[in-house]
């Protein structure tokens, strides 16, 4: 399985829960997430997607981190059987913050 079919699962089980999977593209900084997903209520999450077995690169673990520091959830997504896990954790996030 490819990295473009892991991210079509993904963006595809993010459209039935009638939530949007954006491509996230930030010209001048390498190395973020792939989609920014926004699910109803406000719920926001990032996904970098890879193909099964592949690893993040040392600059995209650091915008992980940049990210997480300033409150957000990422995920690295590998196995479209990680999907439901992902999108349950974004939807499930705590907005009392």
């Amino acid at each position: 399985m490819t990295e473009k079919e892991v991210e079509r699962k993904l963006v595809n089980e993010v459209r039935r829960k009638k939530g949007r999977a954006w491509k996230f593209i930030s010209p001048g900084i390498n190395g973020v997430p792939d989609r920014l997903i926004l699910m109803p209520g406000g719920k926001v999450g990032f996904v970098e997607v890879k193909a099964p077995g592949k690893k993040k690169r040392p600059l995209q673990i650091r915008r992980k981190k940049q990210l997480e520091a300033l409150g957000f959830l990422v995920y690295c997504l590998d196995d479209p059987k990680e999907i439901g896990g992902i999108l349950d954790g974004i939807e499930k996030q705590d907005d009392s913050l």
